[in-house]
């Protein structure tokens, strides 16, 4: 679950913002390919990806393309299969 942090709320990364991230080369990061927008909060990642590098990476994207000029907070948390 992604989550956007906002001062007195918490709610579920939209999923456009997600898709944008997604499809967005903007990382060189090849592990950062292995990603699959689900829907809003969710987002499928391949175990060869570093949680905490999606984090902040993520984070700087946000702020700038959806940020109007205030920082993005995110919390991300895994889920297992089932």
């Amino acid at each position: 679950m992604i989550e956007v942090v906002s001062p007195g709320s918490v709610r579920p990364c939209p999923m456009v913002w997600l898709d944008s991230f997604c499809m967005r080369s903007f990382t060189g990061r090849e592990a950062f390919d292995e990603t699959l927008p689900i829907t809003d909060g969710v987002l499928e990642v391949s175990f060869q990806v570093d949680t905490h590098g999606l984090r902040a990476d993520m984070e700087d994207w946000f702020t700038r393309k959806f940020g109007e000029g205030r920082s993005v907070k995110l919390t991300l948390t895994e889920s297992g299969m089932k």
